[in-house]
């Protein structure tokens, strides 16, 4: 395969970064720079200039570029938003915002929804003027997304909620929620839900940030007391939320492992820069040795990327074998970050950037690893999805798969 960009892609690269250079907030720079995976940018507020910046590249003809025109995209092939966001640098953190809406609402509101959804929600998502949260994880489910027990009780032309959900990324900034609810809890567990599209401010709904082990709360949790959806705001069929879920889920791990980095260019700097007792870090065979095995596990998954964007442009459905890329990128990204602290040794424990090598990066990437291998699918879900829908291998035994979810076994039943 040749990786080289086609003359158009080079001809649209040196656009994208014309138009960059003349239109970004440059006055963020540092900011953003120094911030990374675990490292909030600080000095600014995150949603003003998030919304501002989003609705720059949405006049640009920037913003959303696979999406069709008629609800603020180019109709561009994804090799375009490829190439867009390589180029966009440190200034995409800018939109981590509506990363949600747009990697994960957005496409599946375009598969789902109503015309009348898709206009009144994808153009404002794509100006910045819509963030989304996903309302799916509940505390007595675990990692199992069926076993969700927030009810939605049919009353006329309205639904009644009540319920909470857990780990829901962003939720203190979002507009609206993609919020997914048990409607018949007399069918299989699978077979009893339905999606509906929240506005966060209606009454009844309450955001609880949550405060990390890093000392940031991206996560929260939102509780339901008596809130009224209208039937129009359902997305597909009463009792086939599943499906809308499926459909979310695979562009989520998509978005994940497109977008989401080992750590290895970071501790391939450290290691350039580092001094050991023995000398250079970068001279040391044993710490080599790592660094080739963590090189060769960021460039699989590097052309595992390509191969999706290829699905992509072929028009396919993002498949279960997106579920590589959020595992093998989870778990190494974890592994790296122990290691950078091990060869700091005593100055691992420095948690102040002003004084602990690599400002601290590694420190704040380790404590928020482990949330990376949480959300979106634990290891274990990645796993069992990995082995039965890619390698075809036998599931495991579900001994409630066709159980009506109110005759299983539960300490939590309410």
């Amino acid at each position: 395969m040749n990786f080289d960009d086609t003359p158009e892609e080079a001809a649209l690269r040196a656009k994208v970064r014309a138009w960059i250079d003349a239109n970004a907030p440059i006055h963020l720079n540092s900011a953003l720079a120094n911030a990374g995976f675990g490292v909030a940018p600080t000095g600014f507020d995150f949603s003003t200039e998030g919304r501002a910046w989003q609705k720059k590249k949405f006049d640009g003809g920037w913003a959303c570029m696979q999406w069709p025109r008629e609800y603020g995209g180019q109709a561009s092939p994804p090799i375009n938003q490829a190439i867009w966001q390589q180029e966009e640098g440190v200034y995409g953190a800018l939109s981590r915002l509506f990363g949600i809406a747009h990697g994960i609402v957005g496409p599946t509101i375009i598969r789902h929804g109503s015309d009348e959804q898709k206009a009144k929600h994808l153009p404002r998502m794509a100006n910045g003027q819509e963030s989304w949260c996903q309302l799916f994880s509940e505390p007595a489910a675990g990692s199992d997304l069926a076993g969700l027990r927030t009810r939605a009780q049919r009353e006329g032309a309205n639904w009644l909620i009540n319920g909470q959900k857990i780990w829901t990324s962003y939720a203190q900034y979002a507009d609206f929620g993609m919020l997914i609810t048990r409607t018949d809890p007399t069918v299989a567990k699978h077979r009893g839900l339905t999606m509906f599209l929240l506005d966060m401010r209606t009454p009844g709904v309450e955001v609880r940030p949550i405060k990390q082990a890093n000392g940031q709360s991206g996560f929260n949790e939102v509780f339901f007391d008596d809130v009224r959806i209208p039937d129009s705001q359902r997305i597909g069929g009463v009792n086939d939320g599943w499906n809308v879920a499926m459909t979310m889920l695979m562009n989520e791990r998509l978005a994940i492992g497109l977008g989401m980095s080992t750590g290895f260019e970071d501790i391939f700097a450290l290691c350039c820069d580092l001094q050991t007792a023995d000398g250079p870090a970068i001279d040391d065979p044993a710490i080599t040795s790592r660094l080739a095995t963590w090189a060769a596990r960021s460039s699989g998954l590097k052309y595992t990327v390509f191969r999706s964007l290829s699905a992509l442009s072929r028009g396919e459905t993002p498949g279960p074998e997106n579920s590589i890329g959020k595992l093998v990128a989870a778990s190494t990204q974890q592994e790296i970050a122990m290691f950078a602290l091990d060869l700091q040794a005593q100055s691992g424990a420095l948690v102040d950037p002003a004084m602990a090598a690599a400002s601290a990066r590694f420190q704040a990437m380790l404590m928020r690893a482990p949330g990376m291998r949480i959300e979106g699918g634990t290891d274990e879900i990645q796993r069992n999805i990995i082995a039965e829908r890619v390698l075809g291998l036998p599931s495991d035994i579900r001994v409630d798969k066709d159980v009506p979810f109110n005759e299983i076994p539960s300490s939590a039943r309410r």
